[in-house]
């Protein structure tokens, strides 16, 4: 995954295992933070972040037509960066990549998904907090 520097702008490929990981700036040297914000991703790159990632990975499987996914994204943003360094949180835009939610029976959205390992861990429809998301990642 490409990831622009805040320091310098300057472009910097990152794996998925080292998303949530603190990094180095190839242009700047200026730390590279873990990862805080929610990333759109196709297949491709939801399967490789899912089954790279050495941390769990939050999915939420929404449409741009939908309400309550609508309502849901701000939870989803703020979960992505309380969660920094802890998770990786992807979007995966049911229109766009139908296959992706019928591999994992998403019939209804927002549907959040958890892998770990590369494993689906947790699943749950509906519109959920971003307490709610951060809790499910970190467990009781």
């Amino acid at each position: 995954m490409i990831r622009a520097c805040p320091h310098c702008n300057a472009k910097n490929r990152v794996p998925a295992r080292h998303l949530a990981d603190t990094g180095r700036c190839g242009g700047c040297k200026q730390p590279l933070p873990p990862l805080a914000e929610p990333v759109d991703a196709d297949a491709a790159l939801f399967n490789e972040i899912t089954r790279d990632a050495r941390v769990p990975v939050l999915v939420d499987f929404w449409a741009p037509w939908c309400g309550p996914c609508q309502m849901a994204a701000p939870h989803v943003k703020q979960a992505a960066a309380n969660l920094a360094g802890a998770a990786v949180v992807l979007k995966v835009n049911t229109e766009d990549h139908p296959m992706l939610a019928s591999a994992y029976d998403v019939r209804s959205i927002p549907n959040f998904a958890l892998f770990r390992n590369g494993v689906l861990a947790w699943q749950q429809p509906g519109l959920l907090s971003h307490r709610e998301l951060e809790q499910a990642v970190r467990g009781p």
